[in-house]
């Protein structure tokens, strides 16, 4: 079949600059073998179904359940969603006492049926056998009913202290090559092809863990784990099954392994999760579970495009990056008929739109988020193509996960340069329509859209310190998460303007800036790449036999050296100096091309210097009703600054495009 190429996973106008390929594949479904029991069996890890039979008219069968397990005493009640066929249920009964259904509903002339299943507090871990009787027969599947297991060290969220660092898991490190090429999915492998899977998976991650723990990072965010559906689909964001690993990155089992280790090293895991939609090849897409189970159908569908451009707005639209219009979300004038492309759009008119709306689909989405935090002990979950759901139904989705897990951390993508639009989709305050979506943060995409245009197009360095002023606009602008790279853009290394030096600056501004900073795999070596998937390149040494080994000192060239030295300097100063975590910050200068603020905390004030300029800059700034008016002494920490205190002036002379750090006592 032709390869089809579209945006993807970042806002876009209809002539966008950066790609996320989707290529359909067949999909599969995940068959569980069943046999009727009448009393509970050990536990397992997926629910179970009888076996498929080879006449479809001899009654009714169940292919798959979901959720695939659950546990006692976590919910009162769980929805659960039967696939098969003459699922027409007149009765369903478990066989416990302590479980009761509530109601059920057939769907698609038989091929669905929602159990509405009561877990009383008295039930015990175990495997619940459930009969369904039909017009056309009996059948019956199972539920592995766990206790939980320990919460200590699980579900912490992230902080101040934290640093994350994201990884696409198909390009990082290949520790299973028998998992390179599923049966299910052959001829989806080839390492010379940059939108195919190249065998990148959860266990080269694990094995890579003390890797990240030198380099200094506290937090992984992996892409999308869930299976996907085609052999260009490596990406994670096309899904075919959202309670099921995708086979070339390993098994549960991997994921949960991946978590546990990355807790006992005192790492944090983020889940990458994506309420918004599904990928093309979803047997969902051929038959709904509902008739709005998505806004629209394949056949009849609007895409996420925007009919209004930025001109509605008075935008130029001159962006080296393009956004859709999020205004539109944020402005109580617009009406229904401007937002619904954004919130009822199939992304870029291929992946179905989830209708989260639908009260069904809404507990569904809840249930298997919670799935997937219950069954792993993840951290946080990183949200994708945030605006593009509905804000009620994040509020819920919010409120259900919060009641389980308080401490869990949301982030929110919101790809867009303007602080009044981002600011507007962080939970803590109810907004003009109502509504609290309850997210703990979003990714700062107007410093990521700043730090570019300041380091790559010579933007006047002030910049920096405007989009720190709308920080009044945040509950918890310390929360925000800067960043200069991810993986929608270009690299940082390959972009126009770039060099060695200016990724060093990109480095220096985002973790010393206010909040919990993000890297992008491969930034800490200076890896190249242009736009999608070019910047998507297999970290070197994550295979046997590459050329370089990058995870070790000696296999680095000098210049990865340089960069990794810089930012491994840069991170363990962070973790020693609370100012640079917890600081207040404050603006001391700012104007074309150079930029100094101060880090505050109870214990210590640092001074941190950026000069853009290609040229020495000296500065003389006066600290007169400052937060470093009564420093009697200052001291290099970081850079080749000098800084030197005259009176109530302090004197910096900052050498060509850098940054550095000094301390005042």
């Amino acid at each position: 079949m032709s390869l089809l190429i579209f945006p993807y996973a970042f806002p876009v106008n209809r002539t966008p600059r950066n790609f996320r390929h989707f290529a359909a594949e067949r999909s599969l479904r995940i068959l569980f073998s069943l046999l009727f029991v009448g009393a509970f069996v050990g536990g397992t890890s997926a629910s179970r179904a009888r076996p498929q039979q080879t006449d479809k008219e001899a009654g009714p069968d169940v292919k798959k359940v979901e959720p695939p397990s659950w546990w006692v005493g976590l919910t009162p009640e769980v929805m659960l969603l039967l696939s098969g066929h003459d699922l027409e249920a007149t009765h369903v009964e478990c066989n416990l006492p302590t479980l009761r259904v509530s109601r059920t509903q057939a769907t698609a002339g038989g091929n669905y049926l929602f159990i509405w299943l009561k877990i009383g507090a008295e039930t015990k871990s175990g495997t619940a056998v459930c009969r369904i009787a039909a017009p056309k027969g009996t059948t019956s599947f199972e539920l592995p009913l766990a206790a939980r297991a320990p919460t200590l060290g699980k579900f912490q969220g992230l902080s101040q202290d934290d640093v994350m660092y994201l990884i696409m898991p198909d390009r990082f490190a290949n520790g299973d090559p028998t998992n390179d090429e599923p049966t299910e999915a052959l001829g989806s492998h080839d390492r010379s092809k940059p939108r195919a899977y190249h065998g990148g998976d959860l266990r080269g991650i694990q094995n890579h863990l003390p890797y990240l723990k030198d380099l200094g990072v506290t937090t992984l965010w992996l892409t999308p784990i869930v299976k996907n559906g085609a052999a260009q689909d490596y990406h994670g964001y096309s899904a075919v099954d959202l309670y099921a690993v995708d086979p070339h990155l390993g098994a549960l089992k991997d994921y949960q392994e991946l978590v546990a280790a990355a807790h006992k090293q005192g790492r944090k895991i983020l889940f990458d999760i994506v309420p918004n939609h599904v990928g093309p090849k979803h047997p969902w897409v051929s038959n709904s579970p509902l008739p709005d189970w998505f806004h629209g159908t394949l056949q009849h569908h609007i895409n996420s495009f925007s009919p209004l451009k930025g001109s509605f707005y008075g935008k130029a639209g001159d962006q080296a990056i393009e956004n859709d219009p999020f205004e539109l979300l944020i402005d109580p004038h617009a009406t229904m008929r401007m937002k619904r492309n954004l919130t009822e759009g199939w992304f870029v008119g291929i992946l179905p739109d989830m209708n989260t709306e639908n009260p069904v689909v809404e507990q569904y989405l809840l249930q298997n988020s919670i799935w997937w935090a219950e069954t792993s002990g993840l951290d946080g979950f990183r949200i994708d193509t945030f605006p593009y759901v509905g804000r009620k139904f994040w509020a819920n989705w919010h409120a259900g996960l919060r009641r389980l897990y308080p401490y869990l951390t949301t982030i929110g993508e919101v790809f867009d340069p303007d602080p009044s639009v981002t600011s507007f989709f962080v939970g803590g305050v109810k907004r003009y329509d109502g509504i609290d979506s309850g997210l703990s943060t979003v990714f700062d995409f107007p410093m990521f859209f700043t730090l570019r245009d300041v380091l790559l197009r010579n933007a006047p360095t002030g910049r920096i310190a405007d989009v720190l002023r709308h920080d009044a606009l945040y509950v918890h602008p310390d929360m925000l998460v800067p960043f200069f790279a991810n993986h929608d853009v270009p690299r940082f290394a390959s972009a126009e303007g770039s060099s060695p030096a200016k990724l060093k600056l990109a480095f220096g501004l985002t973790l010393t800036l206010r909040g919990i900073p993000e890297i992008y795999y491969g930034d800490e070596i200076g890896m190249p790449g242009g736009g999608d998937p070019d910047n998507r390149r297999d970290f070197p040494g994550g295979w046997i036999g590459d050329a370089n080994n990058a995870f070790t000192q000696f296999g680095r060239t000098r210049e990865q050296q340089e960069t990794f030295s810089y930012v491994q300097s840069l991170l363990r100063l962070r973790r020693e100096h609370a100012a640079l975590r917890v600081g207040q910050l404050w603006h001391l200068a700012s104007g074309e091309s150079s930029y100094v603020f101060a880090r505050e905390s109870e214990e210590e004030r640092l001074v941190v210097a950026f000069n853009n300029a290609d040229q020495p800059r000296e500065l003389r700034i006066p600290l007169a009703d400052t937060p470093a008016e009564r420093a009697a002494a200052a001291g290099l920490v970081f850079g080749d600054a000098k800084v030197e205190l005259a009176g109530k002036e302090i004197h910096i002379t900052m050498p060509a495009q850098s940054l550095s750090i000094f301390s005042l006592n």
